[in-house]
């Protein structure tokens, strides 16, 4: 789903779509994004892995991080940062709104 950019930041998703500790992947104006709930927190990352350039929406989430799929490399999802290798880059995060129930993302306004 993607709607119109509203001050910003685009609907993404219904806030019930996102499952606990799950992820849903995204476009905003040609960008993959990662939008995720992980121990009570929305986030919003890139959606593709800074070391082997696959969606890291494919991967498991626990704990605040995201794991890329293909070779492990771990991401908190606050600060991109990536956690172990074989990644070294950060991936970009994105600023979350919620209101009501819809999940709003603005590639503009990092956290």
């Amino acid at each position: 789903m993607n709607t119109p950019d509203t001050g910003g930041f685009t609907k993404v998703c219904a806030l019930g779509d996102l499952p606990d500790e799950g992820v849903l992947g995204v476009e905003i104006a040609d960008t993959p994004v990662a939008v995720v709930r992980s121990e009570g927190r929305v986030y919003a990352i890139n959606d593709i892995c800074s070391h082997a350039e696959v969606n890291l929406s494919e991967g498991e989430v626990e704990d605040g991080t995201i794991e890329c799929w293909l070779h492990g490399s771990c991401f908190d999802l606050a600060s991109g940062k990536p956690i172990n290798p074989p990644a070294t880059r950060p991936v970009a995060t994105y600023a979350v709104k919620i209101e009501g129930d819809d999940v709003l993302v603005s590639l503009d306004k990092n956290p």
